[in-house]
């Protein structure tokens, strides 16, 4: 098959995939205001997983990341807004910051199992989320490891600046 064969049933697929979405979407909005209680289950933050689940499955049936960063991130948002919601016996903040990070993981899942290329660059903010989440919850040392880290990050930015410095002043075919 040819690039340009690949890349024009890539495109009806993906023109596809948006329209369908959209008649979903648009259905859904109908629905909603002729059937009294129609969203009645998604009140809240709730709501938020309608869009995300939308970009998801958008993303997952066209096989790209565009629509899946922004489903994992919105789903990310959702499950920590629902989590401040539950009665569990913890810090709110935190677990808003838990559901945020897992929305970032599901970003690398997702690509991972349903593109040609994960995108490990979100477990990056993931990370930070779920330790800013472990701090805040648990606080005592975890707090103050936080506190410390939020002072000396500086410090990774100016080892990766000499670093790429260095890197680039040794001979071609030398690494540090």
């Amino acid at each position: 098959m040819s690039t340009s064969t690949h890349n024009t049933s890539t495109e009806k697929r993906n023109a596809l995939v948006g329209g369908i979405m959209l008649i979903a979407i648009g259905l859904l909005f109908l629905l909603g205001d002729f059937v009294s209680g129609f969203f009645q289950f998604f009140e809240g933050p709730l709501f938020l997983f309608l869009p995300a689940l939308g970009l998801i499955i958008w993303g997952v049936l066209a096989r790209h990341a565009g629509p899946i960063i922004p489903g994992g991130i919105l789903s990310g948002i959702a499950l920590g807004a629902t989590l401040t919601e539950s009665n569990l016996a913890l810090d709110e903040g935190g677990l808003f910051m838990f559901g945020f990070a897992a929305g970032w993981v599901l970003i690398v899942v997702l690509t991972g199992l349903f593109t040609d290329e994960t995108h490990w660059w979100a477990l990056i903010p993931a990370a930070i989320m779920g330790l800013i989440g472990f701090g805040v919850t648990f606080g005592g040392v975890a707090l103050l490891v936080l506190e410390w880290l939020g002072r000396l990050w500086p410090l990774a930015l100016i080892a990766v600046g000499v670093y790429i410095i260095l890197k680039e002043r040794q001979p071609q075919g030398k690494e540090l």
